[in-house]
């Protein structure tokens, strides 16, 4: 593994590195025949990966969880990464594997390296989900793209892939190709280092409606060069597992690797939301919004942008407000013991606007916006009751704002994340927004990704008995 021009020495960091360990959560096997067939999805997030095993009714038959190692930059380090996935598999019991038919990655959206497509050779250090670029590089992919684009965003893929060109890390290198981090995972399970889906990609300029590049960005010819193929919607059939991966863990030699996806839409999946204005609300230390709409929605204003997902879009926008603020406030013992002496039924009448620092993007965009919690009752109760509603009300902003800008009316709301405990802040919320509200029954990333992986295997088995009817219009995966 080799990194050009940023200084690392992969020797050093792999003599340096603890070996990944693993976290196992009880393994739940689903009474099922040895001989039906199982599907894994892995989520490699920010501070772990985990691999997630179902069988054909969606009964998970195994979840175990890894983390990435000891020292803060392990989770940057795409050897750790190669580490934790191969830990993983060989943590699914054989009886798993020999019965595994597909399997499909998410990653962090937006965290990209350059390889070597002809030798699998990384040739740069990673850049991360969360890692801005210069402000002069993002000028130049706002010369290129139209306004409000989601690859204006400075952590966006093509301002990494742009900050790149600037550095020229790719000279030398015949065969150069930008993967985002699912991408690359995969391709240790395929060898197929040229791949990506629809939702890795968009972030880097592919146009979802059209299922192809910006016209914009291929006038580039230096950067279209690298850019990954696309191919095809998330869970679509991409490879088959290699022979050696599948002769090193015992997988079926028929085994597929499946198109991923990012760690949040995995997630998003994962809560089982399928019509559209059916929405995942993720309470964590910030509140995330995703919602399933007939209509395409994009404002880079609000951070607003449209994934696809088959025939509809998820749409989505992330506020600042969320568990951050409570934590300021409140020990777990206090917001469990407070939330039970809450009436729900009440107001508190007083006008919050929940911050934990000064900045707010959705559904308000204002990086001065100063937090409102004022005045402050007596009671630490009455105080946690009008942060609550506060954060409801932001809540319901943020999906009255995407109705106004053009997606699907709010039907349902699904509640992932820490918050989704509180049976109190539910019943709120349940009032304040005026549609129900009910907790994921799932929340892991790495079940969404098995269910891509089902999804696969199912469209490869239709194909097949398409390509038995009409043999003339078979294609190879």
């Amino acid at each position: 593994m080799r990194f050009a021009k940023h200084g690392a020495n992969p020797a050093e960091m792999r003599t340096t590195l603890l070996r990944p360990t693993a976290s196992t959560r009880p393994c739940v096997l689903a009474k099922a025949s040895v001989c039906d067939p199982a599907f894994l999805g892995l989520d490699f997030g920010t501070s772990g990966a985990r691999v997630c095993a179902i069988d054909d009714a969606k009964q998970v038959l195994l979840d175990v969880k890894r983390t990435y190692g000891a020292k803060e930059e392990d989770a940057t380090d795409p050897h750790v990464w190669k580490e934790t996935m191969m830990g993983l598999l060989g943590d699914v019991p054989r009886e798993i594997r020999e019965r595994t038919m597909s399997i499909a990655i998410d990653g962090t959206s937006a965290t990209a390296l350059l390889v070597d497509e002809a030798t699998g050779e990384v040739l740069t250090r990673p850049k991360m989900y969360n890692e801005a670029q210069e402000a002069d590089v993002v000028e130049r992919v706002k010369n290129m793209a139209p306004p409000l684009h989601t690859t204006l965003a400075a952590t966006s893929t093509l301002c990494k892939l742009m900050a790149w060109k600037q550095e020229r890390a790719w000279d030398g290198i015949r065969n150069p190709r930008l993967l985002h981090q699912a991408d690359w995972l995969a391709s240790l399970l395929h060898n197929v280092r040229s791949c990506s889906d629809w939702n890795n990609a968009l972030k880097l300029g592919f146009e979802p409606a059209e299922e192809k590049y910006a016209d914009w960005l291929l006038k580039d010819k230096e950067l279209s060069s690298l850019l990954p193929n696309i191919v095809a919607s998330p869970g679509a059939p991409m490879a088959e597992l290699s022979t050696s991966m599948a002769q090193r863990f015992m997988f079926p030699p028929t085994c597929i690797v499946c198109a991923g996806t990012t760690d949040s839409i995995a997630a998003f999946l994962a809560a089982g939301v399928t019509k559209p204005g059916e929405a995942v609300t993720s309470l964590g230390s910030t509140m995330a919004m995703k919602m399933i709409s007939t209509q395409r929605v994009d404002n880079a204003t609000y951070g607003v942008y449209s994934h696809r997902l088959g025939d509809v879009w998820l749409v989505g926008g992330a506020s600042n407000t969320g568990g951050a603020v409570l934590r300021a406030h409140f020990t777990d013992d206090e917001l469990a013991k407070l939330s039970m002496e809450i009436d729900p039924s009440t107001s508190s009448n007083l006008d919050y606007y929940p911050l934990p620092s000064v900045g707010e993007r959705f559904p308000v965009c204002d990086p001065q916006m100063a937090p409102r919690m004022d005045p402050v009752p007596e009671s630490r109760a009455e105080f946690l009751k009008a942060i609550l509603e506060g954060i409801a009300r932001i809540e319901q902003r943020s999906y009255a704002l995407l109705l106004e800008l053009g997606a699907s009316p709010l039907q349902l709301v699904v509640t992932c994340g820490g918050g989704a405990q509180n049976t109190t802040w539910n019943s709120i919320r349940h009032g304040v927004l005026g549609v129900p509200v009910q907790r994921s029954d799932n929340v892991e990333a790495a079940y969404g990704s098995a269910l891509l992986a089902l999804q696969g295997w199912r469209r490869r088995k239709l194909g097949e008995k398409m390509a038995a009817s009409f043999p003339e219009n078979s294609k190879a995966i």
